[in-house]
């Protein structure tokens, strides 16, 4: 035992700086993402809190604006939110920082998110008119779509760059999600027990309650997240010398592609009902008096607590059966589960019921949760195949393209308010009750109306979850896909390091092992394994060995399949059909920007016509399908932007811009500084000179962010009309490079050498 806890010890000092072999996570970044989500998830609570939804209590009960003008209200804030996502998505996709493409947004986008936060709490509701409430509340929304979103998204995004690794994104977001999940769990516990205190009752439903609480959870939540932004460090897998600078409507056209994003975009949008049963407890404690506030909080934290057990178990499920069978099994389980709430609402009024729906959502919770932690770890994978496919990583603009869903929403958004009103939430069935009508939720203090639409609520919610369970029967990027993209863009950003002679000797080695392990399983037969296989190890009278053996031929089948995908990228210019393809872009290249339309012969029957067998074939016809469309797409660009001929755009314009605006960063962190010396040393005249110095610097900051935007706009212009030539160009120059890689292979044993004394140093240091 002392030698395990001596060993434990050795690995989390070793590891705390450098990430373990086959890993790029350091047990540093991975303690502060994880202690630092505390703090987002605490800003996350609150915020959420104000963001509009039909079915918010915080707008709907306390504040007191119904469902319908809600609804209005809902609909111009996320009409608001199209052209902030298109800034958002085009913001991240075009960050070039040197902190990363996430990171800087968690300080410029957290700061406002507090003030409109803390302002949104402390405005006199009290005496407001419906309409004024409607516009404030609105105006506040709107801020919240960019700054918000922009916050909350960069936090759940940067997952996606801080590893390509997709078990170790899934082991990291299951450590992240028991740590992070601290934040909403102390604040529902504490939040019905201070309510009792603040106000002397058992409401939730009182501004001073949240005026007392949001603000300090906001400010030391925002503290508690720095965490992340200091010590994690982003990387993805590309070349060096590669330079992302794309316009949203290119951005849109490469997404339109990937199939993986719009099944589980699917999913979510044909479910939009599924979490109509969430107010139902709350409102049973309030409007119902289903227990006191003591037992609330303890209904809360054990509801809470459900959330924290599949993070846990989580890593082996996947492991064990991958994501797609994971997402299937639980969405069916949580139908059945919603079902069950039928008749324990119906039984409100008649004892501790509360206890009896709490078991039931406490089951429910565990497994939907189970579902949920996959979402960022399969929301990663659509990306890195967004990456194999069309060679960009352009992660923002996928909350772009999912402004088709916010479309969707606001037609699906109207469906829970008609619920609402032809259950009986209306202020017609308030008046009948004996109330003013000014507030609709009145109407669930009469347990008939109460128990008539929590039912509605259930139902509705067991046909969203039956819906939203159907599109991931289409899913099938498996886990040792995903490996095989990781691999083969490691393998492209190699070659495009060589052509471009940037090598560096950790990319070297890596990359150099995988072609070397996908040599020698490449030829290999994987094993077949069926049920009786696995039912027979299960039975085996040595049943260790056995269940050993099995995740041995397991493992090896996972390496054969992996290396043959990494052999047919490194050998497609070795077939027929990639000599073709080189021969077609020699062709296209030799014609130049003059001609090289004329020269392209394939027609969209012709690529649909393409034989689709095999998984490679399929990816063949993919991209001669996306070729046909990007000559269309050419020929209309050139015969807008360039009637009188095209010139070529000079790319190097962006490496003098971005040396120039990462001198100008340095100089103004610098000067920055300096100012805080002399402001503290009294110096007058230098404090006034490094004022003037800060303004000179920030001005020319500005100018630089013209000037690339413009290049931005100009290049992307020229890509769109001359992407099939270029893309030619650097399909030849990626078959030559492919051509020496006997040469590449040829500077391992150095670059090994370089590398194993780097490492020894490193580990003598810790």
């Amino acid at each position: 035992m002392k030698e395990k806890a001596g060993t434990l010890v050795h690995n989390f000092r070793q590891y705390w700086h450098t990430p373990p072999k086959g890993r790029y996570m350091t047990f540093k970044e991975i303690a502060s993402l994880s202690v630092g989500g505390i703090g987002v998830k605490f800003i996350v609570y609150c915020i959420n809190q104000m963001i509009l939804a039909v079915g918010n209590t915080l707008i709907g009960n306390t504040i007191g604006i119904d469902p319908s003008a809600l609804y209005v209200i809902y609909i111009i804030s996320v009409l608001s939110g199209f052209p902030l996502t298109a800034v958002r998505a085009k913001m991240i996709d075009n960050t070039r920082s040197m902190k990363g493409k996430y990171r800087p947004y968690l300080i410029s986008m957290g700061i406002p998110t507090v003030l409109l936060g803390t302002a949104f709490i402390w405005m006199p509701y009290e005496g407001m008119t419906l309409f004024w409430k409607c516009a404030v509340v609105l105006a506040f929304n709107i801020g919240f779509q960019f700054f918000y979103n922009f916050y909350n998204d960069a936090y759940d995004s940067l997952i996606n760059v801080l590893s390509p690794n997709s078990i170790e994104r899934s082991d990291v977001l299951s450590i992240k999600s028991v740590v992070e999940n601290f934040s909403p769990s102390i604040a529902g516990i504490f939040l019905p027990i201070a309510a009792k205190l603040i106000t002397g009752d058992n409401t939730l439903y009182d501004l001073k309650i949240y005026r007392v609480l949001f603000p300090p959870m906001l400010i030391v939540g925002f503290v508690i997240s720095l965490l992340v932004y200091v010590n994690t460090e982003e990387k993805i897998v590309q070349a060096k010398t590669h330079v992302i600078q794309m316009k949203f409507s290119d951005a849109f056209r490469a997404i339109a592609h990937n199939k993986y994003f719009w099944i589980i975009s699917l999913a979510g949008w044909l479910g939009f009902l599924e979490g109509s049963f969430n107010s139902i407890m709350g409102w049973m404690y309030h409007y119902q008096q289903a227990c006191t506030a003591a037992q609330y909080s303890l209904v809360v934290a054990i509801a809470g607590n459900a959330s924290f057990w599949p993070n846990l178990v989580a890593p082996y499920f996947i492991r064990r059966y991958g994501k797609k069978k994971i997402l299937i099994f639980t969405n069916l389980l949580n139908i059945l589960f919603i079902i069950f709430m039928l008749p324990i609402v119906r039984m409100t009024g008649s004892g501790h019921i509360i206890w009896l729906l709490l078991g039931c959502t406490f089951v429910n919770q565990f497994i939907t949760s189970l579902g949920h932690l996959l979402t960022p770890s399969v929301n990663a994978d659509i990306r890195d195949y967004q990456q194999y496919v069309t060679g960009e990583r352009i992660d923002g603009m996928f909350a772009a393209v999912g402004l088709i869903g916010n479309v969707i929403t606001l037609v699906t958004g109207g469906v829970l308010p008609m619920l609402y009103e032809r259950s009986g939430l209306n202020a017609a069935t308030a008046i009948s009750l004996g109330y003013d009508g000014s507030n609709v939720y009145d109407v669930l203090y009469n347990g008939h109306y109460f128990v008539q639409i929590s039912s509605v609520l259930v139902i509705a919610s067991v046909a969203g979850a039956v819906m939203n369970v159907i599109p991931y029967f289409f899913y099938d990027l498996s886990e040792t896909k995903q490996k095989a993209m990781v691999d083969v863009l490691k393998i492209r950003a190699l070659f495009e390091d060589y052509g471009n002679h940037v090598l560096s000797d950790e990319a070297l080695v890596e990359t150099v092992e995988i072609i070397e392990t996908a040599r020698t399983y490449a030829e290999r037969a994987p094993r077949t394994v069926t049920a009786d296989v696995r039912r027979e190890a299960r039975h085996a009278a040595d049943k260790k060995a056995a269940k050993a053996a099995l995740r041995q031929t397991l493992a090896e089948n996972e390496k054969i399949e992996i290396a043959q995908i990494v052999m047919q990228e490194l050998t497609r210019f070795d077939t027929d059909a990639g000599r073709a393809e080189t021969e077609t872009a020699a062709r296209l290249v030799s014609a130049g920007l003059d001609g090289f339309l004329e020269q392209f012969e394939l027609t969209k029957a012709q690529a649909k016509a393409m034989p689709r067998g095999t998984d490679f074939e399929k990816d063949r016809r993919r991209d001669a399908l996306l070729l046909v469309s990007q000559v269309k797409a050419a020929k209309k660009a050139m015969k807008k932007y360039y009637p009188h001929g095209i010139a070529p755009f000079d790319s190097h314009v962006f490496e003098t811009l971005f040396k120039a605006e990462d001198t100008n960063e340095q100089a103004l962190h610098d000067t920055l500084r300096a100012l805080k010396q002399a402001k503290e040393a009294g110096d007058k005249a230098q404090t006034a000179a490094l004022k003037r110095r800060v303004q000179a610097l920030q001005r020319n900051r500005a100018d630089l962010k013209t000037q690339i935007r413009i290049a931005t706009d100009q290049n992307s212009i020229y890509y769109r009309a001359a992407r099939p030539l270029l893309d030619a160009k650097r399909k030849l120059a990626q078959a030559d490079n492919y051509a020496h890689l006997d040469e590449i292979i040829a500077l391992y044993p150095d670059a090994k050498s370089r590398l194993e004394k780097k490492q020894a140093a490193q580990t003598a240091k810790v």
